[in-house]
């Protein structure tokens, strides 16, 4: 399937972060978050449901939530070791990333508070004006038409706890109209320009994946994120690979693509024209939901104008 969608509304709204005066985020409440749900309409969930109610909930929507390899060989009497990358699968529905590249250091977790209750989502960082801008899922971002996240702190590069980048609480939060009014899947996605750290903006550190538009639809993707309900914990970076699909329940504009990541991978960029050898692709659509009758499929929504909207804003803010 090829061709643009078009988006009927592109309208943003967008909210300041708080600060606290202390860091919020200690490894103890890091280790105690919950993944947020895979939620929408449609009895939408994902493949377990998460040990708390979601945010999200209250609307007619339930969410659920290079390994290398050596070789030896002999010349001349010398024993020698040539390493040699293991390219990872093309199409898979849930493998560990060991390749490393780019997308290591772009992809991290989001910790953040809604509600009360601490959550966690997954994100990337983007190519950006301003070199501080993080996309993920709206629902990591903005309760639809209830609250904002609070708390809310992107760590790129999250491996098994170690957090090599450090870690860079939100700035300015941005969502599409459609999503903030009513939690319209078609724009679940959120972009939030972070704070530097001492003068270093997020993309300077880490890098950034460049943003899609309007892109031809059916292409072989790679999804990304930090799965954390069973069998997963949200400590190692998952991937998922195909070619998505239409959405065959014809309620969303999203495409599906087979995948078995749990809760906690939501907002995880989805990146086509990907290069697994450095890490590198253009980020065409994040987790979004998945279906309660097909709960291998996790769909994803079209960056359109809308999205365009939003990443205007955030690269400016």
């Amino acid at each position: 399937m090829t061709g643009s969608v078009q988006d009927p509304v592109a309208d943003v709204v967008e909210h300041v972060a708080d600060h606290t005066a202390e860091p919020y985020w200690t490894p103890q409440r890091m280790a105690r978050a919950v993944p947020i749900g895979l939620l929408a309409g449609l009895q939408k969930i994902t493949a377990l449901p998460p040990p708390v109610l979601a945010p999200g909930s209250a609307r007619p929507a339930v969410r659920t939530g290079t390994s290398e390899t050596g070789t030896t060989g002999t010349t001349a009497g010398a024993t020698r070791t040539r390493q040699a990358a293991v390219m990872p699968p093309v199409t898979t529905s849930g493998t560990h990333w060991a390749a490393g590249g780019s997308v290591t250091r772009t992809t991290g977790r989001v910790f953040l508070t809604m509600n009360g209750v601490d959550f966690v989502c997954s994100a990337s960082a983007v190519r950006s004006a301003n070199r501080d801008v993080v996309v993920t899922a709206g629902h990591c971002v903005k309760d639809g038409s209830g609250v904002w996240a609070e708390n809310w702190t992107f760590v790129p590069g999250y491996d098994q706890g170690r957090q090599p980048y450090g870690a860079f609480p939100a700035r300015r939060m941005f969502v599409a109209g459609p999503w903030s009014r009513s939690g319209n899947d078609d724009y679940d996605v959120g972009m939030v320009a972070v704070d530097d750290q001492d003068g270093r903006h997020l993309t300077d550190v880490v890098g950034g994946q460049p943003l899609g538009f309007d892109t031809p639809q059916g292409r072989r993707t790679y999804g990304f994120g930090f799965p954390a309900d069973p069998p997963y914990d949200g400590e190692r970076l998952l991937y998922c690979a195909g070619v998505p699909h239409g959405d065959p329940q014809g309620q969303t504009r999203d495409q599906g693509l087979r995948c078995d990541l749990t809760a906690g991978a939501s907002g995880g960029p989805w990146l086509s024209g990907f290069d697994p050898g450095s890490g590198r692709g253009t980020l065409t659509s994040v987790s979004s939901f998945k279906y309660s009758n097909d709960q291998r499929t996790m769909y994803g929504p079209y960056f359109g104008s809308a999205v365009r909207d939003l990443f205007r804003g955030a690269e400016q803010a």
